[in-house]
């Protein structure tokens, strides 16, 4: 508030929080000014003293304070209460003669008389001054109890009740006020000197307490569905009658729920069921005259517990009964209320004989009326909140088909609510139904009447009571006609006809989202318990209740505020009426002389909205709104005069001293702005305000029009809304859509209603205490109240343009009669002979004018505040907030108009197809502005623009045009007359011509901007259009939207949502058509284009094809997987639709009758050129070449048995020359004419190397013809050998698809053709396309690998000579590159891997396949390196070579090959396609090419390893001499592993596995690699290790010779124990690089071979 102008010098501090005082009323009555330098922000009366409360939370008294003993005679200015000095006092409350105040930490202090331990605390009469009083949470798991913080307190007589931060109530003193258990069980009388917490009011959210002299009240928030459910009851726990009474009369039933149990509510014990953990609890039940009932079935129950209205559309009950004079209403009626009336000494209860005479009689009866039984049952319908659908269901009864008493029963239920349901329940048919229509009590010779129906009836559970109704004040008696003895015929019709789905005129649980969080509820419970003798409790009788129990009355009347006098209460509602009940002897009640046992409303003057009430000992205080916008007070009560300081009770009771009803004080316009007013004893207080800079007016100017609105909206809901709803000819009348509509709109009302009672009371509530900005929850939460009132608006405009005021006029007519008076007066019409449908749509259309009202005040607050400030920024938003919504809803009820308005000329027939709740017209072509270019003479066209679509209508047909796909371009006029706009639809592109510029502007301006209203008014498209595309304001050329199309013959009926450019589909979409199929991914100008996965079902398997990849121009082309519904699935590439390229196909899995994979090369769909296909059936593998799904050509074939066949193929068989092999190296080599058959020419081998040579038939292992010579070579040189690999594919010609794709990748049409830069520009573009796609599926691309992507769509220095540095950079983005399948290399090196394993793994690990297996290697190398120099042009072919820099240090030359010479060449890198690829590929395909290498080597490495064992087992000193290692070589002592001192460990004969152990461990390291260069590298680190060692032996350099080193490295290889080291010296043999095999490393590699070799045949002696 600092931001407030400055009025004319004056502190503002010095205008708020005035306090004044006054006794009684009169006409010259004048408050006097209680003068204090802090604003007053609450006030607070007791008998003869009071407090106020200040700013800053200081205390002051004034009165009477008889416990202080300096205090003589009352004070005549209030006194600081210099006790509280140092701490801040947020609340302060007076009893009687005590006081209590409530610091800012939650902590009490009490004060004053403490006779009845009305202070908390014991062993004092008398407290002088504040005192802390505890309220201790006994916790059994802490050490020390927990103090509980406190909000509120409120003092009595004799009691005190505080209102914890829990929101639970606890209470001290003396009497049944205080609700205790232990005042209620009796276990006390005296007084409670210590604090507890009122247990039955434990869970519920209590909002505020007030107390009386001996009687209590609290104010509960109403509770949930949330919570628990407990067992219905049909007694009083404490006085054991019945809940229920049912007395019988002539043509009805009286059933009455009235029984009021003396006692108060009783406890119920649950016993401990011994299960550990539990253990005795006290449940409460919710009052001792109500059933606890389940709420899970109460159609029209609050979801926080209390019940709604009574629902629209449900037959009310009949009308309440009126309520009892009050000398009947006084009496005790806990036992009689249910009796009927003017009954004298007759029973309340049903003789039990009767009860069985009527259920027989009732049972015969619905035997015969069985049939009709289910015309009669009806659903409970659940009513509609808003826009949100309740599920609509059964009441949760239970029927059976023999239970006809069940069926009529909740037949008549249904008709008139759900309390006969609990009803039935609490008189315990269901116990008499057991007796009577059991089997066994079934008529002699009869059939038994069905099992009985043992389920109890669910009923419901009101959280306070169960009256969800809240019409009848007392006894309320519910009259059933024909219930338990005859059905009316009227009730019959009444039940045949359809139900009309409910609609609450309370929402459930709070208006719009988020409501209930912030603003205050309105479903509240007043609870009061304590003394009854004056009715203070408002039960209906003078009892004391001992427990909380709650006002049924009061239920529904949305009660905000309660006020507790001497003997009597006040309630005050959010629809601004105050009711009141208990001792009226001085007319304090406000209504009449006598007192009232039962709430009534007080009488004031028609208008009087009342905002703030309260009760002092015999005198009630109201303020209120009055004609202005100052508030007024009316005073109800006792008379007293300046004189009559010491007043005597009997001189009181004379006639004339008090009110008959609320007088108003005239005074009150001299006290400023009155924002509450407080009572105590016989004194009244006002705080008020001056209207500093106009901020106090304008608050108090808000908050009246936000009441005022509210009760005008509530009086339209009950006088006109809910009586029309209630209407049994409102169903016939609008029709379902109307009737579904109109429903809409009643629970939009209800919600606007709901969120206004809301705010108003919290507006009232801020004026209380804080009056400044933060309290004002419109600027808060703004978006609450905009988006109710659009969503009321949407709901308004669907309903009149569908003519619902029209349809409703009938209804109308038939309810207000044909001068509807009501109806102007609620509508403010002050015309007459307003039409009633034009006064029903004003009616609806009055809150909508709210908005300006919201907008005017707001803007008038904000003119109080600097124009600088924050706080004038805020109100000027704000306003603009709410005006501009009303200007847009203005808007949006023209448009409304207009469109209702053109449906009454539209021809009829097309109406019905073309009316639409949310469609409203913009523009039309009637007057003949539009026509359709080369439309013919008399054809007829008229076009209709409405928000969602255009429509083209003729004579009795039309097409509709959805806005969302319609693009509208102007034709650009060459001289002509014709002013043109194209029309583009998905399907269909026209030309219109308007009839001048004028006219062809304005639709093209309205066709765009009804376009962009239709796609959500969005901002500019991502997509960026050409210069001049249109002009400013034009919808977005590509957009998102959805169509179903109908022409076209590919995607007839298929529905697409998607992007649209220009009228095609263009950008990511869903297409479905109605058969199953479904494309999600990239369209390109309507065509599937890019990445999309395809699902088509077929039907005869029951299962889908699923295509997963990439598409062009409407087919699969590119890469996909394929899933066929026969199980089988396809990966690889495709063109125009069909397999084409590398792919790999699997067929049925491995458990199916033929299980196989095929990869290799497709063309149109067939198996064409080189590929490998794995029969797994047959155990049989083959690999060479394919034609038209059939091997032909050379190729090879191996089986899991060891054979090995290579040769031609014909006609998917073998036939032509061939060679085969078996296990036992037996070979044939000849003519072949099947598979595995031999005939013709040929040579057959042994193992032993003897061979027949001849002609040869059969087939191979089933016997073999043969006429020939045979052979039995002496001499190795005359043996037939046979060379393999001669008739198999050679490697360069494997895979040249693979190949072939990379290079399409790059955009070269054949290897090495294209350009280098564009190649580079293919592979940046494919990363980031596959990288956006991937982005957003973080389960398939992690962190890292996107940064790799992004790194890898860098294009690197691709050109310019070629130093180490830049050889280095490509071989780091090589490896980078070959880790993603992304890029084009790492996709190629993916297929390889995958190929090679294909070929070489399971039946195709044989051993003679390891030639082809390496060449294969050696190929890749080749074609890949061809690829690499593509990309960077200047690397050095294979064999050339970059001159190594300078400062690289010479990695060469090993240690003790001596200094170079002078004349020593320049160091260089030699290039080689395995130096610098071989890293990259190896180690992918290291596992088939070791196993291949482990079976062709396994005889040698059998009998090296064998030797290994056995030379193993000698000690170190042994092994080496047995070498014959020089023993100058020996170690004498190696280092320990912990070593002392530098101590070492003697060798010593037994000694083993310490010589040369480094060297020994770096030799191990050579299986752990994969490469020969990394394994060359292991040699060269072992021999350094070894003349390290040496070194340190002899203490001197040393050079080697070759007799010298190796035995030592002998001994080494030995020690190291490598299993395959054959396998190991073959792979190193075949794959290493030229260059190094004539170096250092050459000769370290030949001294290595040399061991394997050595140990083999070492002879061990």
């Amino acid at each position: 508030m600092d931001s407030l102008r400055n009025s004319s010098g004056e502190d503002g501090s010095g205008e708020r929080g005035l306090a004044h005082s006054w006794r009684g009323y009169s006409c010259s009555l004048t408050p006097e000014r209680l003068l204090l330098s802090k604003p007053v922000v609450q006030a607070a009366l007791g008998s003869r003293h009071g407090l106020l409360l200040v700013e800053g939370g200081q205390v002051y008294s004034l009165g009477v304070s008889p416990w202080k003993q300096s205090q003589a005679s009352a004070p005549s200015q209030p006194v600081l209460e210099g006790s509280l000095s140092g701490q801040r006092v947020v609340w302060v409350a007076a009893g009687s003669f005590h006081c209590g105040a409530v610091t800012e930490d939650g902590g009490v202090h009490m004060w004053g008389e403490n006779t009845a331990g009305q202070c908390g605390l014991a062993g004092l009469s008398a407290v002088p001054n504040p005192t802390p009083v505890a309220l201790l949470l006994a916790d059994a798991h802490a050490a020390h109890a927990q103090t509980v913080p406190v909000l509120e307190l409120a003092c009595g007589g004799t009691h005190t009740l505080a209102l914890s931060a829990q929101r639970e109530v606890w209470a001290w003193g003396s009497g049944c006020q205080l609700g205790l258990l232990a005042t209620s069980t009796g276990a006390s009388s005296g007084p409670v000197w210590k604090p507890q917490k009122v247990e039955h009011l434990a869970g519920r959210h209590v909002l505020q307490v007030a107390c009386g002299a001996s009687h209590s009240l609290a104010l509960v928030r109403c509770q949930g569905p949330q919570d628990v459910h407990r067992p219905p009851v049909d007694k009083c726990g404490q006085c054991h009658q019945l809940l229920y009474t049912m007395t019988d009369k002539e043509d009805h039933v009286i059933i009455s729920d009235s029984h009021y149990c003396p006692l108060g509510v009783e406890l119920t014990e649950e016993v401990d069921d011994g299960k550990p953990g539990t253990s005795t609890a006290r449940t409460l039940k919710t009052s001792p005259s109500e059933p606890v009932l389940p709420s899970h079935t109460a159609p029209w129950c609050q979801p926080d517990g209390s019940a709604s209205e009574t629902p629209v559309g449900v037959a009310a009950p009949p009308a309440a009964v009126d309520p009892v004079p009050d000398g009947q209403a006084d009496r005790p009626c806990g036992g009689g209320g249910g009796g009927a009336p003017g009954t004298k000494n007759a029973s309340p209860y049903p003789h039990e004989d009767a009860l069985q005479e009527y259920l027989r009689k009732l049972s015969d009866h619905a035997q015969m009326e069985r049939p009709g039984h289910a015309q009669m049952e009806r659903p409970a319908v659940y009513p509609q909140l808003s826009s949100e659908e309740v599920p609509v269901g059964p009441a949760g009864h239970a029927h059976h088909p023999g239970s006809a008493l069940n069926s009529l029963v909740t037949s008549c239920a249904s008709a008139v609510g759900e309390r006969v349901v609990s009803t039935y329940e609490a008189l315990s048919l269901k116990k008499m139904m057991h007796y009577y229509l059991s089997p066994s009590s079934a008529p002699p010779g009869g059939t038994p009447r069905g099992p009985v129906l043992e389920e109890s009836m669910q009923g419901r559970k009101s959280s306070s009571t169960g009256d969800i109704h809240g019409k009848e004040a007392e006894g309320r008696r519910l009259s059933l006609p024909g219930l338990l003895s005859q059905v009316s015929p009227r009730l019959l019709r009444k039940l045949g006809r359809p139900r009309v789905q409910a609609v609450a005129l309370t929402p459930l649980g709070g208006c719009v989202p988020g409501s209930q969080e912030v603003l205050p509820s309105l479903q509240t419970e007043v609870w009061s318990w304590g003394q009854g003798d004056h009715g203070q409790l408002g039960h209906g009788d003078n009892l004391a209740r001992l427990q909380p129990l709650c006002i049924k009355s009061l239920n529904n009347k949305e009660v905000m505020r309660v006020a507790a006098g001497a003997h009597h209460s006040l309630a005050l509602t959010a629809g601004s009426q105050v009711f009141s009940w208990g001792s009226n002897r001085s007319g304090q009640l406000g209504h009449m002389e006598s007192p009232s046992t039962v709430p009534r409303p007080a009488k004031l003057s028609e208008g009087i909205r009342v905002w703030d009430v309260a009760a002092g000992e015999r005198q009630s205080v109201f303020l209120a709104d009055g004609d202005c916008v100052q508030p007024i007070l009316y005073y109800s009560g006792q008379q007293v005069k300046e004189e009559e300081e010491e007043v005597q009770q009997e001189e009181e009771q004379k006639v004339g001293g008090y009110t008959q009803q609320p007088v108003l004080l005239p005074c009150c316009m001299n006290l400023g702005y009155i924002s509450s007013v407080c009572a105590g004893g016989l004194r009244c207080v006002a705080l008020s305000d001056r209207n500093v800079m106009g901020f106090i007016a304008g608050l108090h100017e808000l908050a009246a029009a936000e009441r005022s609105f509210y009760c005008k909206l509530s009086n339209i809901k009950s006088q006109a809304v809910r009586p029309l709803l209630e209407l049994d000819s409102l169903s016939p009348s609008l029709g379902t859509v109307l009737l579904g509509l109109l429903q809409t709109l009643v629970g939009g009302f209800s919600v606007l209603c709901h969120l206004t009672g809301q705010h108003a009371a919290s507006l009232t509530s801020a004026l209380r205490r804080g009056r400044d900005l933060k309290a004002l929850l419109i600027l808060e939460h703004a978006a609450i109240f905009l988006d109710a009132y659009r969503e009321y608006c949407t709901c308004l405009g669907n309903f009149h343009v569908m003519g619902g005021f029209q349809a409703l006029s009938k209804p109308a007519l038939e309810l207000f009669g044909k001068t509807p008076e009501p109806l102007q007066r609620l509508a403010e019409s002050v015309e007459e002979g307003t039409a009633v449908a034009d006064l029903l749509g004003a009616l609806f259309h009055l809150p909508l004018g709210h908005l300006a009202e919201y907008g005017r005040l707001l803007l008038k607050l904000a003119t109080c505040f600097e124009v600088s400030s924050c706080d004038y920024q805020r109100l000027h938003d704000g306003c603009g907030q709410f005006e501009g919504l009303a200007l847009q809803l203005k808007k949006r009820r023209k448009e409304a108009e207009y469109t209702h308005h053109f449906w009454k000329s539209f021809p009829g027939k097309m109406t019905d197809s073309l009316r639409k709740p949310q469609r409203r017209l913009i523009c039309e072509s009637s007057n003949k502005a539009l026509s359709l270019q080369n439309a013919g003479r008399f054809s007829v066209n008229w076009f209709i623009l409405f928000n969602d679509a255009l429509v083209h209508a003729q004579f009795s047909t039309h097409h509709v045009f959805p806005l969302a796909t319609l693009w509208v371009e102007p034709i650009l006029e060459d001289n002509s007359e014709q002013y043109g706009l194209k029309v583009i639809s998905p399907e269909e592109t026209f030309t219109l011509l308007a009839c001048s510029p004028m006219e062809k502007a304005k639709w093209l301006r309205s066709i765009n901007q009804a376009v962009d209203l239709a796609l959500g008014g969005a901002g500019p498209d991502p997509v960026t259009l050409s210069p001049g595309a249109g002009q400013k304001g034009d919808p977005p050329i590509s957009r998102t939207a959805s169509y179903t199309f109908y022409k076209d013959l590919r995607l007839k009926e298929a529905t697409y949502d998607g992007r649209w450019l220009a009228g095609k589909p263009h950008g990511r979409g869903v297409l479905k058509w109605p058969d199953g199929r479904v494309y999600t991914g990239s369209f390109k100008m309507g065509l599937e284009d890019g990445y999309g996965e395809f699902m088509a079902p077929n039907k005869t398997l029951g299962q889908s094809d699923q295509y997963q990849g990439h598409w062009k121009e409407g087919k699969m082309h590119g890469s996909g997987i394929y899933r066929y519904s026969s199980g089988e699935l396809y990966e690889g590439l495709f063109r125009d639709g069909v397999r084409h390229g590398h792919g790999m196909l699997r067929s049925g899995k491995l458990n199916s009758s033929s299980p196989s994979v095929f990869i290799g090369q497709w063309a149109n769909d067939r198996k064409t050129g080189y590929g490998v296909f794995d029969d797994i059936t047959m155990g049989e593998k083959y690999m060479g070449v394919w034609q038209e799904n059939q091997r032909q050509g050379p190729g090879v074939i191996v089986t899991q048995f060891g054979l090995y066949y290579e040769g031609a193929f014909k006609d998917h068989k073998m036939a032509g020359t061939g060679v085969l092999v078996a296990e036992d190296d037996t070979t044939y080599e000849g003519e072949f004419s099947e598979d595995w058959t031999l005939n013709g020419k040929g040579v057959l081998t042994m193992a032993n190397g003897d061979y027949l040579e001849g002609s040869f038939s059969g087939k191979w292992g089933s016997g073999l013809k043969l006429s020939g010579t045979y052979h039995k070579p002496s001499d190795p040189d005359q043996r037939h050998t046979v060379k393999l690999g001669r008739l198999c594919v050679c490697a360069e010609d494997k895979w040249p698809a693979v190949f072939e794709e990379c290079w399409g990748r790059l955009g070269c049409v054949a290897p090495g053709q294209g350009s280098p830069s564009r190649a580079w520009e293919n592979i940046a573009v494919a990363l980031t396309t596959s990288r956006r796609r991937l982005q957003d599926s973080p389960e398939v691309m992690s962190r890292s690998m996107s940064r790799t992507l992004e790194s890898l769509e860098v294009i690197p220095q691709h050109a310019g000579p070629i130093t180490m540095e830049r050889y280095h950079m490509i071989r780091h983005y090589l490896i980078k590159a070959c880790d993603t399948a992304l890029h084009p290399l790492g996709h190629l090196l993916e297929v390889l891997v995958a190929v090679y394993r294909m070929t070489y793994v399971g039946v195709g690990a044989n051993r003679r396949l390891l030639p082809q297996a390496v060449n294969e290697i050696k190929s890749y190398l080749g074609r890949i390196f061809q690829i690499v120099r593509f990309l960077f042009p200047d690397l050095p072919e294979e064999g050339g070579v970059i001159p190594e820099s300078s400062s690289e240090p010479q990695d060469k030359a090993a240690s003790g090959s001596g200094p170079p010479t002078p004349e020593s060449p320049k160091p260089v890198r030699v290039v080689s396609s395995s130096a610098l690829l071989l890293p990259v590929l190896l180690p992918r395909l290291y596992p088939p090419l070791f196993t291949l290498y482990a079976l062709d080597k396994e005889r040698e490495d059998d009998l090296y390893w064998d030797c290994v064992l056995r030379l193993n087992k000698q000690p170190d000193l042994a092994l080496l001499a047995f070498l014959g290692v020089l023993q100058k070589f020996w170690p004498s002592s190696i280092p320990v592993s912990m070593p002392l001192l530098g101590e070492n460990q003697q060798i010593l004969s037994s000694t083993k596995d310490a010589c040369f152990a480094s060297a020994v461990e770096t030799l191990q390291q050579i299986s752990t690699t994969f490469t020969p260069s990394d394994k060359l590298q292991v040699i060269q680190l072992t021999f350094e290790e070894i003349t390290q060692e040496v070194q340190s032996l002899l203490k001197a350099d040393f050079l080697w010779s070759m007799d010298d080193l190796f035995p030592v490295f002998l001994y080494v290889v030995l020690r190291a124990r490598i299993r395959n080291l054959g396998s190991e010296v073959s792979l190193m043999e075949d794959l290493m690089d030229p260059c190094v095999q004539h170096g250092e490393h050459g000769i370290m590699f030949t001294t290595l071979k040399a061991c394997y070799y050595q140990i083999q045949h070492e002879k061990i002696t």
